[in-house]
Protein backbone atom coordinates (compact mmCIF):
# COMPACT_ATOMS: atom_id res chain seq x y z
CA UNK A 1 0.00 0.00 0.00
CA UNK A 2 1.28 3.44 -0.93
CA UNK A 3 2.04 5.90 1.91
CA UNK A 4 -0.70 8.32 0.82
CA UNK A 5 -3.26 5.54 0.51
CA UNK A 6 -2.42 4.40 4.04
CA UNK A 7 -2.65 7.96 5.41
CA UNK A 8 -6.18 8.21 3.98
CA UNK A 9 -7.27 5.46 6.37
CA UNK A 10 -6.26 7.25 9.59
CA UNK A 11 -7.88 10.32 11.25
CA UNK A 12 -6.42 13.81 10.82
CA UNK A 13 -5.09 13.97 14.39
CA UNK A 14 -3.14 10.77 13.79
CA UNK A 15 -1.68 12.24 10.59
CA UNK A 16 -0.45 15.34 12.48
CA UNK A 17 1.07 13.18 15.22
CA UNK A 18 2.67 10.77 12.76
CA UNK A 19 4.24 13.56 10.70
CA UNK A 20 5.66 15.25 13.80
CA UNK A 21 6.93 11.95 15.24
CA UNK A 22 8.59 10.63 12.06
CA UNK A 23 10.27 13.96 11.27
CA UNK A 24 11.35 14.31 14.91
CA UNK A 25 12.92 10.84 14.98
CA UNK A 26 14.62 11.46 11.65
CA UNK A 27 16.00 14.77 12.91
CA UNK A 28 17.53 13.24 16.04
CA UNK A 29 19.49 10.77 13.92
CA UNK A 30 17.25 7.80 13.04
CA UNK A 31 17.03 7.21 9.26
CA UNK A 32 13.30 7.51 8.48
CA UNK A 33 11.40 8.79 5.42
CA UNK A 34 10.37 12.10 7.00
CA UNK A 35 10.19 13.99 3.73
CA UNK A 36 8.09 11.31 2.05
CA UNK A 37 5.60 11.35 4.95
CA UNK A 38 5.41 15.16 4.88
CA UNK A 39 4.94 15.40 1.10
CA UNK A 40 2.30 12.63 1.09
CA UNK A 41 0.41 14.29 3.97
CA UNK A 42 0.51 17.74 2.35
CA UNK A 43 -0.76 16.28 -0.91
CA UNK A 44 -3.52 14.50 0.98
CA UNK A 45 -4.45 17.78 2.69
CA UNK A 46 -4.94 19.40 -0.73
CA UNK A 47 -7.47 16.70 -1.63
CA UNK A 48 -9.32 16.26 1.68
CA UNK A 49 -10.64 19.09 3.83
CA UNK A 50 -10.27 17.09 7.05
CA UNK A 51 -6.52 17.78 7.21
CA UNK A 52 -5.61 21.39 7.97
CA UNK A 53 -2.39 22.37 6.12
CA UNK A 54 -1.54 24.98 8.77
CA UNK A 55 -1.73 22.42 11.60
CA UNK A 56 0.15 19.94 9.43
CA UNK A 57 2.95 22.44 8.76
CA UNK A 58 3.11 23.38 12.44
CA UNK A 59 3.36 19.70 13.44
CA UNK A 60 6.15 19.10 10.95
CA UNK A 61 8.00 22.23 12.08
CA UNK A 62 7.70 21.29 15.75
CA UNK A 63 8.92 17.77 15.06
CA UNK A 64 11.90 19.08 13.09
CA UNK A 65 12.97 21.61 15.74
CA UNK A 66 12.42 19.35 18.76
CA UNK A 67 14.01 16.34 17.06
CA UNK A 68 17.10 18.30 16.05
CA UNK A 69 17.46 19.72 19.56
CA UNK A 70 17.27 16.24 21.11
CA UNK A 71 19.79 15.03 18.56
CA UNK A 72 22.10 17.90 19.48
CA UNK A 73 21.85 17.03 23.20
CA UNK A 74 22.51 13.34 22.51
CA UNK A 75 25.47 14.17 20.28
CA UNK A 76 26.96 16.59 22.82
CA UNK A 77 26.69 13.99 25.58
CA UNK A 78 27.64 10.93 23.55
CA UNK A 79 30.53 12.45 21.56
CA UNK A 80 32.57 10.38 19.12
CA UNK A 81 31.54 7.01 20.58
CA UNK A 82 27.98 7.87 19.55
CA UNK A 83 29.02 8.23 15.90
CA UNK A 84 30.82 4.88 16.08
CA UNK A 85 27.68 3.25 17.54
CA UNK A 86 25.48 4.82 14.87
CA UNK A 87 27.94 3.61 12.24
CA UNK A 88 27.46 0.03 13.47
CA UNK A 89 23.67 0.34 13.61
CA UNK A 90 23.19 2.27 10.35
CA UNK A 91 26.31 1.66 8.22
CA UNK A 92 24.58 2.88 5.06
CA UNK A 93 23.91 6.33 6.53
CA UNK A 94 26.63 6.77 9.17
CA UNK A 95 29.63 5.43 7.27
CA UNK A 96 33.02 7.04 7.89
CA UNK A 97 32.89 8.71 4.48
CA UNK A 98 29.50 10.29 5.15
CA UNK A 99 30.57 11.48 8.60
CA UNK A 100 33.77 12.99 7.19
CA UNK A 101 31.79 14.83 4.50
CA UNK A 102 29.34 16.17 7.08
CA UNK A 103 32.21 17.31 9.34
CA UNK A 104 33.83 19.22 6.49
CA UNK A 105 30.50 20.92 5.82
CA UNK A 106 30.24 21.96 9.48
CA UNK A 107 33.80 23.24 9.59
CA UNK A 108 33.33 25.28 6.42
CA UNK A 109 29.78 26.54 6.75
CA UNK A 110 28.82 26.20 10.43
CA UNK A 111 25.26 27.44 11.02
CA UNK A 112 24.45 27.30 7.30
CA UNK A 113 25.04 23.55 7.38
CA UNK A 114 22.31 23.18 10.01
CA UNK A 115 19.97 25.48 8.09
CA UNK A 116 20.46 24.06 4.58
CA UNK A 117 20.95 20.56 5.96
CA UNK A 118 17.19 20.48 6.37
CA UNK A 119 16.85 20.28 2.58
CA UNK A 120 19.35 17.41 2.15
CA UNK A 121 18.22 13.96 3.30
CA UNK A 122 21.60 12.85 4.64
CA UNK A 123 22.43 16.09 6.44
CA UNK A 124 18.92 16.19 7.88
CA UNK A 125 19.81 13.02 9.81
CA UNK A 126 23.33 14.17 10.70
CA UNK A 127 22.83 17.83 11.59
CA UNK A 128 21.58 17.57 15.17
CA UNK A 129 23.85 14.84 16.56
CA UNK A 130 26.93 16.03 14.68
CA UNK A 131 26.47 19.64 15.79
CA UNK A 132 26.44 18.34 19.36
CA UNK A 133 29.48 16.13 18.86
CA UNK A 134 31.42 19.07 17.34
CA UNK A 135 30.39 21.29 20.26
CA UNK A 136 28.70 23.98 18.18
CA UNK A 137 27.43 26.74 20.53
CA UNK A 138 23.80 25.92 21.25
CA UNK A 139 22.50 29.42 20.55
CA UNK A 140 23.95 29.26 17.03
CA UNK A 141 22.54 25.79 16.53
CA UNK A 142 19.12 26.83 17.86
CA UNK A 143 18.82 29.83 15.51
CA UNK A 144 19.76 27.76 12.46
CA UNK A 145 17.59 24.87 13.64
CA UNK A 146 14.45 26.97 14.17
CA UNK A 147 14.81 28.92 10.92
CA UNK A 148 15.65 25.78 8.95
CA UNK A 149 12.74 23.86 10.47
CA UNK A 150 10.24 26.63 9.68
CA UNK A 151 11.42 27.16 6.11
CA UNK A 152 11.77 23.46 5.26
CA UNK A 153 8.72 22.00 7.02
CA UNK A 154 6.41 24.99 6.53
CA UNK A 155 7.63 25.70 3.01
CA UNK A 156 7.37 22.09 1.87
CA UNK A 157 3.85 21.80 3.27
CA UNK A 158 2.72 25.04 1.60
CA UNK A 159 4.28 24.28 -1.79
CA UNK A 160 2.98 20.70 -2.02
CA UNK A 161 -0.46 21.74 -0.73
CA UNK A 162 -0.92 24.46 -3.35
CA UNK A 163 0.58 22.32 -6.10
CA UNK A 164 -1.96 19.65 -5.19
CA UNK A 165 -4.84 22.14 -5.33
CA UNK A 166 -3.73 23.51 -8.70
CA UNK A 167 -3.25 19.99 -10.08
CA UNK A 168 -6.70 18.93 -8.88
CA UNK A 169 -8.22 22.08 -10.39
CA UNK A 170 -6.59 21.37 -13.73
CA UNK A 171 -7.68 17.75 -13.62
CA UNK A 172 -11.26 18.84 -12.96
CA UNK A 173 -11.03 21.37 -15.77
CA UNK A 174 -9.70 18.75 -18.15
CA UNK A 175 -12.44 16.34 -17.11
CA UNK A 176 -15.07 18.95 -17.96
CA UNK A 177 -13.32 19.73 -21.25
CA UNK A 178 -13.24 16.03 -21.99
CA UNK A 179 -16.97 15.75 -21.29
CA UNK A 180 -17.77 18.75 -23.50
CA UNK A 181 -15.53 17.40 -26.25
CA UNK A 182 -17.23 14.00 -26.05
CA UNK A 183 -20.67 15.62 -26.32
CA UNK A 184 -19.59 17.76 -29.28
CA UNK A 185 -18.07 14.77 -31.06
CA UNK A 186 -21.23 12.78 -30.43
CA UNK A 187 -23.51 15.56 -31.76
CA UNK A 188 -21.28 16.14 -34.78
CA UNK A 189 -21.21 12.44 -35.59
CA UNK A 190 -24.98 12.24 -35.26
CA UNK A 191 -25.50 15.25 -37.58
CA UNK A 192 -23.09 13.87 -40.18
CA UNK A 193 -24.78 10.48 -40.13
CA UNK A 194 -28.24 12.07 -40.41
CA UNK A 195 -27.09 14.26 -43.30
CA UNK A 196 -25.56 11.30 -45.14
CA UNK A 197 -28.68 9.25 -44.54
CA UNK A 198 -30.86 12.10 -45.87
CA UNK A 199 -28.71 12.47 -48.98
CA UNK A 200 -28.81 8.75 -49.60
CA UNK A 201 -32.59 8.77 -49.24
CA UNK A 202 -32.93 11.72 -51.65
CA UNK A 203 -30.65 10.06 -54.17
CA UNK A 204 -32.66 6.87 -53.95
CA UNK A 205 -35.93 8.75 -54.47
CA UNK A 206 -34.48 10.63 -57.47
CA UNK A 207 -33.68 7.41 -59.32
CA UNK A 208 -36.22 6.72 -62.23
CA UNK A 209 -38.56 3.87 -61.65
CA UNK A 210 -38.45 1.34 -64.51
CA UNK A 211 -41.78 -0.07 -65.66
CA UNK A 212 -42.33 -3.70 -65.15
CA UNK A 213 -42.18 -5.75 -68.36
Amino acid sequence: MHVQEWLETVPAVAVYALVGLVIGLESLGIPLPGEIILVSSALLASQHGEIDPVVLGASATAGAIIGDSIGYAIGRKGGRPLLAWLGNKFPKHFSEGHIATAERSFEKWGMWTVFFGRFVALLRIFAGPLAGVLRMPYWKFLIANVLGGIVWAGGTTAVIYYVGIVAESWLKRFSWLGLVAAVLVGLTSMLVIKRKAKKAQQAHQAQPVTAAE
